[in-house]
């Protein structure tokens, strides 16, 4: 026959153990949350830039009266790739946004690409509200105005002058070589039997 402290002290951890089974299946849940938390807290960008809220500057504009969307969403990503993302990559914001799944950056400056676009806007005119928050880094290449206008034309104006320079010289060239003496053939003045008789006398030899 069982003894009764015996009783007692099984069931003692019979309760014991089932009033821990929710505590454990509280601290399991917990468990991933905390991971989860983690790999947030050391996911990083692809850059020097570590914090999207130092860098990102909302680009926005009140849609233009009766509105309609200004591009198709292929002219819209041919457009992203002449903004530059500010995570701190050296990519456009279409090209990060679509391989760096680690940058909040580019998402932020998509959405704002579509609401201009979604508001009316052109692409110049998306490109200069851009270049208005961030600078002339916001461009994957600078704006053809300005002292930028120069560097673009530069090449073709120094292509041009050297064209010219070279022109000149080979007028100068030409003009100064010696002229070629030329041998007009000179006429025969002889009558008619004296010409039958020399034809004659080559046929004999002949």
């Amino acid at each position: 026959m069982a003894s009764p402290v015996k009783d007692l002290t099984a069931n003692g951890s019979r309760r014991q153990f089932i009033l821990a089974i929710p505590a454990l299946g509280l601290a399991a849940a917990a468990f991933p949350r905390e991971i989860r938390a983690a790999q947030v807290a050391v996911q990083t960008f692809n850059g020097p830039m570590a914090d999207a809220n130092e860098v990102y500057r909302p680009v926005t504009l009140p849609s233009k009266p009766g509105a309609q969307p200004s591009m198709t969403a292929a002219q819209r990503d041919e457009l992203e790739h002449q903004i530059h993302c500010q995570c701190g990559c050296n990519l456009d914001v279409y090209t990060c946004r679509t391989t760096d799944f680690s940058c909040s950056v580019s998402p932020a400056m998509h959405a704002d690409v579509m609401g201009l676009v979604a508001g009316g806007y052109t692409a110049p005119e998306i490109l200069a509200a851009f270049r208005a928050a961030y600078g002339e880094k916001v461009l994957m290449a600078p704006m053809r105005s300005g002292f930028n206008l120069v560097g673009y034309t530069m090449p073709f104006i120094a292509l041009g002058t050297g064209a010219v320079i070279v022109a000149v010289l080979l007028k100068r060239w030409k003009s100064r070589a010696p002229a070629v003496a030329t041998v007009e053939p000179k006429q025969i003045d002889a009558t008619a039997g004296e010409l039958a008789e020399l034809d004659a006398a080559v046929r004999r030899d002949a």
